[in-house]
This record gives structure tokens, C-alpha cells and sequence, in this order.
């Protein structure tokens, strides 16, 4: 294949390279923001879905980002690629800030009293393991246990959904006002940059037309002397 890795990445590097990419988070961001402008699609798709991915990033789904931004931009007409590619919002960089957040929001609409983020993250780790060991209960004689899936359902996982939709859907218009704008204006000078070199080389090309047709007169010319 042409775009295959001549050396595959080993899970050490897979791993590694997702809580910090090569180059570093900032080359990340300059890449994927190249990739949403070069997009083939007008300004208002393209956002549709940057907002679409935005949104999805404030959910606790992880695991299911790529494919509910994938419905929610297919659903609001967005470009689907813009969607995937804007879930980049979510990274382990943003992640805390953003689960803060939506705990504490969702905590005073749920009239509960907020976790501290080290209990959320331990509450991830329990119900992951819950899940790890009642799935290797079905294949041995081990006893399924949910205490931690429970506590983690009804403690963080409710308070987490419900308090990062507004945040979420706030981020998610302001991400659409904010790249419409900046996408048709950088799809406008990227045609008129096109046009301006396609008429340079078509002058180019009729230049060396009339050229080759000169030095051809000439050349007949000089043959009928």
C-alpha cells in the first residue's frame, strides 16, 4: 500500500502517541485545522460538522465519539469527515477541563454535590475494570460484580451527560459562528489563488504558442529565400 507505515507503530507507540502526538499537541491542532479548511465542501457543511464534533466531545461516550459525531453531522446535513476530525477538541489535554465542568454543571441541575475530578477518574478506572472482569466471567466461574459500573452510572456518568449538554451545544455554535466565516473566507482567496495561477499559465501556454508560431513563419521564410 503507498500510505503504509514502512515501520508499524508497536501499542507502546499507539498508547504513547494518543496522550501526546509526535510533534506535539500544537502541530496536531495546526494539522487538523488545515485538513477541516481543505475540506471539499462549502463553509456551512464543513462547520455543521465542526459543531456536530464539538458537541460529541462533551459527552462521557467515550469510545462512541467518532461514530455519534458521524450521526449528528450526517442528521444536521454537516460533512462527516469535519465531524470526526473535530472530536480532536476532546484530548486528554481538554479532558479534565471539560469533565469539570459538566460535572459540576450537571451536579447543580441533578441537585447532587460534585465529585472531585480524582474521584471521577477513579470512578472511569472502576467501571472499566467491572466491565474487564464480568466479561471474563462469562468464560470462566467467576461471580459478575457492578458495584463500580453502578456507583459510576449514578455518580458520574448521569451527572456527566446531563451537565455537559449545555456546555457542549454552547461550545458547538460558537465553534460554527466562529469557522463558517474563517472557512468561506479561506475557500475564497484559495479559488481566487487558483484562478490567478491558471490564467498565469495559460498566458504562459499562448505565449509560447505565438512563440513556436513565429520562429515557424520564420523558419518558412527563410526556406522561400
Amino acid at each position: 500500500m503507498v500510505f503504509k507505515r514502512r515501520t508499524p507503530r508497536t501499542y507502546f507507540e499507539v498508547v504513547s502517541e494518543s496522550f501526546y502526538p509526535r510533534g506535539g499537541w500544537r502541530r496536531a491542532a495546526r494539522y487538523v485545522g488545515y485538513r477541516l479548511r481543505r475540506l471539499p465542501d462549502p463553509a456551512h457543511k464543513i462547520s455543521r460538522g465542526i459543531a456536530a464534533g464539538v458537541f460529541t466531545s462533551f459527552t462521557p461516550l467515550f469510545g462512541l465519539h467518532f461514530v455519534i459525531s458521524a450521526l449528528l453531522a450526517w442528521a444536521m446535513r454537516g460533512n462527516i469527515l469535519a465531524a470526526l476530525l473535530a472530536t480532536f477538541v476532546g484530548n486528554p489535554v481538554t479532558f479534565p477541563v471539560i469533565a469539570a465542568m459538566s460535572m459540576e454543571v450537571g451536579s447543580v441541575i441533578l441537585g447532587e454535590r460534585s465529585l472531585p475530578l480524582p474521584l471521577v477518574l477513579a470512578s472511569f478506572g472502576e467501571a472499566a475494570n467491572d466491565l474487564w472482569r464480568n466479561f471474563v466471567a462469562l468464560f470462566t466461574s467467576e461471580t459478575t460484580q457492578w458495584r463500580g459500573l453502578s456507583r459510576f452510572l449514578d455518580r458520574v456518568f448521569l451527572p456527566y451527560l446531563v451537565g455537559g449538554l449545555f456546555p457542549g451545544l454552547i461550545a458547538a455554535i460558537a465553534a460554527y459562528f466562529l469557522a463558517n466565516p474563517l472557512i468561506a473566507a479561506y475557500q475564497k482567496a484559495r479559488v481566487a489563488r487558483l484562478k490567478k495561477k491558471f490564467a498565469k499559465r495559460r498566458e504562459w501556454a499562448i505565449s509560447r504558442q505565438i512563440s513556436a508560431q513565429k520562429a515557424e513563419v520564420i523558419s518558412k521564410r527563410a526556406a522561400t529565400e
